[in-house]
């Protein structure tokens, strides 16, 4: 009797189980996480990040991961499809766009500074030198105002965007000098212009600090108003790029970082806004 009563409430414990587990889990909410990658220049990084970072924060379903490489990264990660967003810190080439269904998003604007040591008693530069100075004309700071010191020529590597807009607007699309030192991100060449007394590099904005010292051209300071303005001439656009038109996490990504709180966040990372 007793083991005929143990096998019953036994049975009756499975199914009260059963039932728990089949009705219990139709009370919990497990949403599919969505993973979209975004890659490409190391200038627009920061925001995308950072944006990414705040609508994951309201939409516990999304993956969003960002990563750098440069602006050539941003376009062949997208055609080649290993990247749904690329990110790029100048125009896509027509080589990019020829042949290919690429769709691009501006999602703000930027300015280039020339940047060198804080000891440089040199504060102003004109376009005409810089270029004398990136394509070694003109080698030693003393040839500008300067004290009698070397100029140390650093620079970014051939995947950047930075460069390629800096060597389009400010070289005339010639080469700069063999002895430019190529480096492989803002971050980098801001760290060792703030340690090399006589160097001279060129950036984002946004990586302008008390660590450097930004050089006015043609007596304009490389501020946010100057270029919003339109009286500092090295800016360029900020974009984003899928191939096609954007879907899913990635259409609502893009939208919600062309939205006011989007814009907001690139406003507060030091960059200007797309959409005011």
């Amino acid at each position: 009797m007793t083991t005929r009563k143990n096998h019953i409430l036994g049975g009756f414990a499975l199914v009260i189980l059963l039932l728990t587990a089949v009705f219990g889990a139709g009370c919990i909410s497990t949403e599919d996480t969505e993973t979209i990658s975004i890659a490409g220049s190391t200038t627009v990084l920061p925001v995308a990040q950072a944006a990414a970072e705040e609508y994951m924060n309201q939409h516990s379903n999304a993956d969003i991961q960002v990563s750098g490489g440069g602006s050539g990264v941003g376009a062949t990660s997208v055609i080649g499809g290993t990247a749904d967003i690329g990110m790029l810190s100048r125009d896509l080439k027509a080589s990019e766009k020829d042949g290919n269904n690429l769709k691009e998003f501006i999602v703000g604007k930027d300015g280039i500074a020339l940047v060198g040591h804080p000891s440089n008693t040199v504060s102003d530069l004109s376009l005409e030198q810089v270029k004398a100075i990136y394509q070694g004309e003109i080698t030693n700071w003393k040839e500008v105002g300067g004290a009698d010191l070397k100029i140390v020529l650093i620079g970014r590597d051939s995947s950047s965007g930075t460069r390629e807009f800096f060597t389009e607007f400010v070289l005339d699309k010639e080469d700069a000098a063999k002895e430019m030192q190529e480096l492989n991100s803002n971050g980098a060449v801001a760290q060792a212009v703030s340690l090399t007394p006589g160097a001279i590099g060129y950036v984002s904005l946004e990586y302008v600090d008390d660590s450097l010292k930004a050089f006015s051209i043609g007596g304009v300071a490389p501020i946010v108003e100057n270029v919003i303005s339109g009286v500092y001439e090295i800016n360029r656009p900020l974009l984003m790029v899928t191939n096609g038109e954007p879907e899913g996490l990635a259409a609502d990504y893009l939208a919600f970082i062309l939205s006011e709180e989007g814009q907001q966040i690139l406003k507060d990372s030091g960059f200007i806004p797309a959409v005011e």
